[in-house]
């Protein structure tokens, strides 16, 4: 059933009138000129993509990862930034001059717990416990750096102004840093925006997304320790603040709308059995679809978390530790890459690379699904039809600052489960590599339709501006005293760093990751592996 907000969001996108498209505006000789370039660094693709899985840094310390990428920049010509927006990890690298600012970006933080070989179609971890690439998120920043260095050969070349910024998405897992990007004004003077994440095809899409913007808080209840056998009755347990407001969470969820999503973990219970916690944490994801439904449902929260305090003869406070707002491509800028996605064409597969795909599949129990041959049609709000939520992403706080799309590349294996060690056996193979430089090629291409063709750029911006700024209004959970939550995983990557440390990447030794594993892909991919039991 489409809600009144989508009915309304899907008559403005049918009814504004808008100038026909411009399409493939670039000369089909530039673009076969960026291509090239890209083709002759699929060698450096790959050795990034591996490089930054080697790392495999959680959100907030990808300390290693950012000066891995600013060292590249920084020798091919770019101006690097460091620390922007307040977060240790995050940067800038510009170049060019005069013409239109595009800014190009991609996420680059792992995920907990997800440390998982390469090349292993089974289930095995490299370091116990430690953090992995279960997203993919190593593969976006070399696809976008060698993006831009072949954008900035074929700008030089044939005297094309404009200028490349390029940015990372720190902590993008905990939906921590886009929205202070926004507040800092990191893309005031950038006219376009092309952001990339790894996916199963090539793909983008315009309109509204279809998933859910949110707002990442912690609550943390204080009361009275006391000896929680002598003496019970003169303590006040801050756990039981925690356990009646997550408890009256869970009863008003059933009155919520469908689209609404919310979980959470404890990440304070106290210190040990016998003590009346005095203090107790949890840590809420409240996601909706609309600027106006996360609001109200992050004050549902803070209301119940107050119910639950004085329930408890406790105190509560909150803290906003992150924020991603509802997603929105544009359309002029999508239906552009669409028509670049035709001639970048879709990755070669080898026989190897369709055995290695169905190995992992078979390995953990997924349905059998070859590696992508074939392009998708463009998603649209009508193909897509009306949401019931899902996931969050933080771009969607740039998407209503500037004109901007996501464009997926094909550098995974389908049915790959998100946010499992399955999504990063992949993530440093041939698949992975092979993704990125079709990623690369649709990226640049577009960039230079943006950069070549003035009536595409002020036909995006028109979109933006009288079409999506019509459905909704930018409304950040961020309040003026909220900054990044840099502390994050800290302790964490301390204890576990010197072990990932034996891990990383050594190009200077070994042509890749999985030669440098012991790993032999074709003999891994065409060995037959026994499905789980079930």
């Amino acid at each position: 059933m489409k809600t009144k907000h989508t009915l309304l969001t899907l008559a403005l996108l049918a009814g504004v009138a808008l100038p026909a498209p411009v399409l493939a505006a670039a000369s089909p000789k530039l673009k076969a000129e960026v291509a090239a370039g890209i083709d002759a660094r699929a060698k450096l693709a790959a050795t990034m993509v591996d490089q930054v899985f080697s790392y495999a840094e959680p959100g907030f310390q990808e300390v290693k990862t950012s000066e891995y990428l600013c060292d590249i920049l920084e020798k091919n010509g770019f101006k690097v930034t460091r620390g922007v927006a307040g977060i240790p990890t995050a940067f800038t690298a510009t170049w060019g001059e005069g013409g239109p600012v595009i800014a190009l970006g991609s996420d680059i933080d792992g995920l907990l717990g997800l440390s998982q070989y390469p090349g292993s179609p089974q289930i095995k971890p490299m370091v116990e416990g430690a953090p992995g690439h279960g997203e993919g998120h190593n593969s976006g920043m070399p696809l976008m750096v060698v993006a831009a260095l072949a954008l900035k050969d074929t700008m030089t070349k044939n005297g094309i102004k404009g200028r490349l910024m390029l940015w990372p998405g720190v902590a993008e897992e905990l939906l921590a840093t886009k929205a202070y990007y926004v507040r800092a004004g990191m893309f005031k003077d950038v006219d376009a925006n092309i952001f990339v994440h790894v996916g199963r095809d090539l793909g983008t899409s315009w309109g509204p997304a279809g998933n859910n913007g949110m707002v990442s808080v912690e609550y943390t209840f204080k009361g009275k320790t006391a000896h929680a056998a002598g003496q019970p009755w003169d303590g006040r347990s801050a756990l039981d603040g925690v356990e009646i407001m997550d408890t009256a969470w869970n009863f008003r969820r059933e009155h919520l709308p469908i689209t609404q999503r919310s979980h959470y973990v404890i990440t304070n219970g106290g210190g040990q059995p016998n003590i009346v916690p005095g203090t107790a944490s949890v840590w809420y994801y409240f996601r909706e679809n609309t600027f106006k439904s996360i609001r109200e449902l992050y004050e549902l929260g803070n209301t119940i978390s107050q119910a639950a305090a004085m329930a408890t003869g406790t105190t509560v406070s909150h803290k906003v530790l992150g924020y991603a707002a509802p997603n929105f491509g544009n359309k002029p800028m999508a239906e552009a890459a669409y028509e670049n996605f035709k001639l970048a064409g879709l990755p070669k597969w080898t026989a190897t690379d369709q055995a290695f795909a169905k190995a992992m599949q078979t390995a953990n129990g997924q349905k059998l699904e070859p590696l992508t041959t074939s392009l998708k049609p463009l998603s649209t709000p009508g193909e897509r039809g009306a949401s019931t939520g899902g996931g969050s992403d933080d771009i969607g706080d740039i998407m209503w600052t500037v004109p901007t799309i996501t464009i997926r590349y094909p550098s995974n294996i389908p049915n790959a489960i998100g946010h499992n060690v399955q999504s990063a056996i992949a993530m440093a193979t041939p698949i992975a590599h092979k993704g990125v430089v079709v990623g690369a090629k649709a990226v640049a291409m577009t960039v230079l339709d943006l950069m070549t063709t003035p009536k595409l750029l002020a036909d995006a911006k028109t979109y933006f501006k009288d079409v999506q700024l019509k459905t909704d209004t930018y409304d950040p959970v961020l309040g003026p005293d909220d900054k990044p939550a840099i502390w994050l995983n800290t302790d964490v990557m301390n204890r576990l760093r010197p072990q990932m440390e034996k891990f990383y990447f050594d190009p200077s030794k070994y042509g890749s990751y999985l030669e440098q594993l012991g790993i032999d892909y074709e003999k891994v991919a065409n060995t037959p592996v026994t499905p789980p039991t079930k």
